[in-house]
């Protein structure tokens, strides 16, 4: 597994495309700025095929600190939750369905025979 980062993507899109690494760039970046600044102000974002980024509250909770067993307070807060979309799920997965799909049906146990109860 590789590693890609914002300079490689943007070094692939110049080359594809036949434009200054500069302009893409400054494209992939104000695209990202855009993203951010509409997840910020709490809006749901969907690109058709691609997936959905939308913000989740998590509820306030107690947890344990697994060394001390301490109980710690963890305050509420807001993240980032990623839909995968139709054509991604084909590509990652096939046409299956997702890997959680596939896993399940093939960890379901079969219903045991009659004989085999007893």
């Amino acid at each position: 597994m590789n590693t890609i980062t914002k300079k490689d993507l943007v070094d692939r899109i110049a080359d594809k495309t036949g434009s200054k690494r500069v302009l893409v760039k400054k494209i992939v970046q104000q695209f990202l700025d855009e993203i951010i600044a509409e997840l910020g102000e709490g809006n749901r974002l969907e690109f058709r095929d691609f997936g959905v980024f939308e913000i989740r509250s998590r509820a306030a909770r107690v947890a344990q600190n697994p060394k001390t067993l301490e109980k710690v307070f963890v305050p509420s807060r807001r993240t980032v939750k990623f839909k995968i979309g139709r054509l991604m799920k084909q590509r990652l997965f096939g046409d299956n369905g997702s890997a959680a799909q596939r896993h399940q049906t093939a960890a379901k146990p079969q219903p045991r025979a009659a004989s085999d109860a007893m």
